[in-house]
């Protein structure tokens, strides 16, 4: 006998979720890190089509896509004072793992065990996931071990449809106006990048975009991304004598220079940040190092910058006729620096959790969501969980369980928002 759904709810909306979930996911949607256009590939314009027509079959009459690639619709309320309340997941994929040809698997009533997936030796290890050997009897659902799954975040997308469905098939259950929006190229910083807020026209949004049943996030890192270019003296090796200054050896030196028994991913956690050389390129004359630079707080995010540049500097100039060039990007900053004054819009959130009979986790997300641009931008977005785990990776997985939960915890949500007490909450 498989575990029980914490609600009647979520578990009339499970099927519903894994029907979609699982037609999402086989539409590839990973976006590309050079991005020239909106979105960087074709295949979230497919998936965003599909939205498109499943959302207008639910009966969000205005659902439409952009020629920049966002989803947007709306369901009318029949409760509130009038205020919009957004529901946001974004369509991409992560480029950090195969992310074509994706062939979902569920492993129902799960027995604790080692998942054995079919394809490139892929296994998940309860031993090694604690995550996963607390979901002993849910239905589990992986791809097939050579490709990611695409829960991060295809699971927030087919909650937020299945829950606008379920509501405008019940009119009898009371909701605020709904905004929705579905965005492209989050995974790599540019989903809030075109989103019109002002037409969005949302007091406040929600992403649907964490991880373990229960959790809701109003603080992120704060993020920059740091890309340094490394010009060499080029000679043929066999005349290189006293010559030759190899751009590529003096990245990896860079990247060899930098801490490794701290402020590495690896080596981090809670509220300590880091920095993470995630790629090398280069040749003996021209090489380049991307690393992105990440904390919670601001101070402490510009320490890990100038040690950065100090690294990088001090190999460079130890090494006579090449050059650096830095590169320092701001990405998103630390979502609650907007959020801390308006509590009560992750209060509400709180209330929906706990109201789906779960129990409610406020903890920071260690990496960002569209809302940390967004809620700075000028509309508050904090996140709330979706029930999938170990992303941008071949072992991604979701509970089905958890992704009905999520579903149900967005219904809770907007009948949090016809309460009284919501009706004067704010200016």
């Amino acid at each position: 006998m498989g575990a029980s759904y914490t609600s009647e709810l979520a578990a009339a909306l499970a099927p519903d979720v894994l029907r979609r979930f699982d037609r999402y996911v086989r539409v590839d949607t990973q976006s590309a890190r050079q991005r020239t256009q909106s979105p960087s590939t074709p295949g979230q314009l497919d998936l965003g089509r599909l939205l498109v027509a499943e959302l207008t079959e639910a009966g969000v009459a205005d659902a439409e896509l952009d020629a920049n690639g966002y989803v947007t619709g709306t369901l009318p309320g029949n409760a509130g004072n009038g205020r919009a309340i957004g529901l946001i997941a974004h369509m991409d994929t992560s480029p950090d793992a195969p992310g074509a040809g994706v062939e979902p698997i569920v492993h129902a009533d799960y027995d604790g065990g080692v998942i054995e997936l079919p394809r490139s030796g892929t296994r998940l290890d309860p031993a090694a996931m604690p995550e996963l050997a607390a979901k002993r009897g849910h239905d589990i659902i992986t791809s097939s071990g050579n490709t990611l799954l695409g829960a991060d975040d295809k699971a927030g997308v087919a909650e937020i449809v299945a829950a606008v469905a379920h509501l405008a098939a019940h009119p009898e259950l009371p909701r605020p106006n709904l905004r929705i929006a579905f965005t492209p190229d989050e995974e790599i910083g540019e989903g809030a990048t075109l989103f019109d807020i002002k037409r969005f026209g949302a007091f406040c949004a929600y992403t649907l975009d964490g991880s373990e049943v229960g959790e809701f996030q109003d603080e992120t890192f704060s993020a920059v991304e740091v890309i340094a270019s490394i010009r060499g003296v080029d000679v043929h090796p066999g005349h290189a004598t006293g010559k030759l200054v190899s751009a590529l050896r003096l990245a990896a030196q860079v990247v060899a220079e930098l801490p490794s028994d701290r402020l590495t991913p690896d080596t981090t956690s809670g509220r300590e940040g880091f920095i993470h050389p995630y790629e090398l390129t280069g040749t003996a004359a021209v090489a380049e190092i991307r690393v992105i630079v990440r904390d919670f707080e601001e101070q402490r995010l510009a320490e890990h910058v100038a040690l950065l540049e100090q690294t990088a500097t001090s190999v460079v100039q130890r090494a006579p006729g090449a050059t650096l060039e830095l590169d320092v990007r701001r990405q998103y900053r630390n979502m609650h620096e907007y959020l801390k004054s308006v509590p009560y819009v992750a209060d509400a959130a709180q209330a929906a959790i706990a109201a789906e009979g779960l129990t409610p986790v406020r903890i920071p997300i260690r990496g960002g969501t569209d809302g940390s641009r967004l809620s700075e931008m000028g509309l508050p977005t904090p996140n709330i969980f979706t029930g999938g785990h170990e992303f941008h990776s071949v072992r991604e997985w979701a509970s089905v369980h958890d992704m009905a939960s999520a579903a149900a915890t967005i219904i809770r949500l907007a009948e949090v928002w016809t309460r009284p007490d919501r009706w004067t909450a704010g200016p």
